[in-house]
């Protein structure tokens, strides 16, 4: 997907996902803001490959206090990869989740772009869409960079292993499902959210 158009869908995800909040601007980052998030979220400076995987599993007592709250685990795993002929670094994300309504895993999957928040003191986040008018989520970091802040109304997701149309599973925010704070794991963490082999390997090596 060309760069402009990526941007353009990501902001109307999020225009969208805003909705809630009152008189939200949102604003596509610049360099300097895409870089400086980028290098927080990634721990380092940008690689041909990289990745960052974030992580909760929910206990009992968590869940009882949210009795709405339909996510029992979430895994979050983003990636950057440098393409040679545009010379851009390009975003994607993976997530993983468990329903406490329903069995299986369930995922989703899409590109990112950056984006700042600017009625949220300037907050600079990724901006990740499903294709096909499937949402997104929208990812900061927290102020230790320990922990990714992962915000949503409206996500397309499937069971596992079962990424079609009829398998559409759309997480929906709900009164308890709308942010997520995921702590950073080891990379391992989020293997289960890969299939391709290549990937998985370099996911292994990080």
């Amino acid at each position: 997907m060309k760069l402009p158009l990526l941007v353009a869908l990501t902001l109307a995800v999020l225009s969208g996902a805003a909705r809630a909040e009152d008189d939200i601007h949102i604003r596509k980052a610049t360099r300097a803001e895409a870089e400086t998030l980028s290098a927080r979220v990634f721990a380092g400076a940008p690689e041909p490959k990289r990745f960052a995987c974030f992580v909760r599993r929910y206990d009992a007592d968590h869940l009882a206090q949210h009795p709405k709250q339909k996510v029992a685990a979430m895994k979050l795993l983003m990636s950057t990869e440098y393409d040679k002929e545009d010379k851009e670094l390009h975003y994607s994300f993976r997530l993983g989740f468990k329903n406490r309504q329903r069995s299986g895993n369930f995922e989703s999957a899409g590109s990112c772009s950056h984006v700042v928040f600017e009625d949220s003191g300037n907050e600079v986040r990724f901006g990740c869409g499903v294709e096909c008018d499937g949402g997104g989520i929208g990812v900061a970091l927290s102020q230790d960079d320990k922990s990714a802040i992962v915000r949503l109304e409206r996500v397309r997701a499937w069971q596992s292993g079962k990424q079609d149309e009829e398998a559409d599973e759309s997480l929906l925010a709900g009164a308890d499902d709308k942010m997520f704070r995921l702590d950073r794991a080891p990379n391992g963490e989020c293997a289960s959210l890969v299939t391709d082999r290549k990937e998985l390997a370099a996911l292994r090596r990080k």
